[in-house]
């Protein structure tokens, strides 16, 4: 067994990473861009680093990543003072791509440290003083780090925002990608039969949230949110995190379960499904009919080209029409190494619907008095929705 199967948890193939490299880069040449710079701190909102390096962001600690049009790439990690470590011209079984690792003990929670990290892209980005830099992810680049930049030794640098030219990329999912997504879902269909199993009156909230995480951990997860609530009818409530997951379980409640985790590979998808401790009343059943009819709607719309604020619209036309609460959030979005990824379905996005998208829809409403909810992910084809990705019934699940 080699050292990066032996290691890595589920690793991207090399030949994956090169495609990517190789497309950014001949966006870049087009756009006269001659080094990216990018940094994420966490695996959830953290796709830009994964999808340059196969390397997650975690745990607060910010990573950055220095992508060179003409050049191997630079990264920048939490670690010692005056670390810079030369990775053979061949690269290495973890930083692949990567010709220089550059470290320093910085942390955002100690604001005099905050420089260090600039100061080592400054170094890294010397040869390119006078060129282009891209800014990709500006909502994860941290405004101590860029106006550090801009006035340091770049000060005479062009920067321009390349977040878009990336994600026009990065959202297009490749056959390896693919792949990745669908075993996500399959391990998240599982993980859903184990909570929904271990619901019983007199367990809390958190218990049953815990045996979806443990099953996702398990089988190739590596980060999830695992949101939940329960509640009398009557008495309808939002999802909450671990916080508010205290509330024990009782006959004739509702419980709603929504996994949100990465898989095998690192992919987003997330699922969500709710079950009643007893029979479902008519109510119940009648608006359960009802959120598949609205997401029904939406999916017959999912098709390349689509416009995203006419898809939004007209949802928010249907549920009036039905006599539901408008959507004034986000039910139905891109995923991908980010849990939430572009395009949001909703007035706001510039992009298009294309297809080899992996789309999640989650139609969401309170009404006669019950939390309404339900999540799948979908592949976009060249005509729409060509296949849902969970393969878990969708059904309202009667629990007595």
């Amino acid at each position: 067994m080699s050292i990066q199967a032996e290691r890595i948890h589920h690793p991207i193939a090399t030949a994956e990473l090169e495609r990517r490299w190789k497309a950014i880069r001949a966006a870049m040449e087009e756009r006269r861009i001659d080094v990216l710079v990018m940094q994420n701190n966490n695996d959830f909102m953290g796709g830009y680093v994964k999808y340059f390096t196969d390397v997650p962001a975690t745990h607060g600690y910010p990573g950055t990543v220095i992508f060179p049009r003409d050049d191997r790439m630079t990264v920048i990690i939490q670690s010692k003072f005056g670390d810079d470590q030369q990775v053979p011209p061949k690269g290495d079984w973890y930083r692949r791509g990567v010709g220089r690792i550059l470290g320093a003990p910085y942390f955002v929670s100690a604001h005099y440290t905050l420089a260090y990290d600039a100061g080592l892209a400054e170094q890294a980005m010397a040869p390119y003083a006078g060129g282009t830099i891209g800014l990709v992810g500006r909502g994860t680049l941290p405004i101590s780090f860029v106006e550090s930049l801009r006035s340091g030794k770049l000060s005479s640098c062009t920067f321009v925002d390349a977040t878009d030219m990336v994600d026009q990329i990065k959202v297009i999912k490749s056959e390896e990608e693919i792949g990745h997504i669908h075993r996500t879902a399959i391990m998240q269909d599982a993980a859903m039969q184990a909570a929904m199993k271990a619901v019983a009156p007199g367990k809390r909230e958190i218990e049953i949230a815990a045996v979806a995480e443990h099953y996702v951990l398990d089988h190739g997860g590596e980060q999830g949110l695992f949101l939940c609530c329960s509640h009398a009818p009557g008495e309808p409530t939002y999802w909450g995190n671990r916080h508010l997951q205290n509330r024990m379980l009782r006959p004739g409640d509702m419980f709603t379960l929504l996994i949100e985790s990465n898989g095998p590979g690192g992919f987003y998808t997330e699922i969500s499904r709710t079950c009643v401790l007893g029979k479902a009343t008519q109510d119940m059943k009648d608006e359960f009919a009802m959120l598949l009819e609205a997401r029904r709607f939406t999916l017959e719309q999912l098709k390349p080209g689509a416009s995203c604020k006419n898809i939004w619209d007209a949802y928010n036309a249907f549920l009036r029409k039905h006599g539901r609460p408008e959507e004034a959030r986000l039910y139905c979005h891109g995923q991908g190494y980010d849990l939430v990824e572009r395009p949001l379905v909703r007035r706001d996005e510039p992009m298009g619907i294309k297809a080899n998208m992996n789309i999640t829809c989650h139609p969401t409403f309170i009404s006669k008095g019950i939390f309404n909810t339900v999540c799948d992910n979908y592949l976009i084809g060249d005509h729409g929705v060509i296949e849902r990705l969970h393969k878990l019934p969708e059904t309202l699940i009667e629990l007595g």
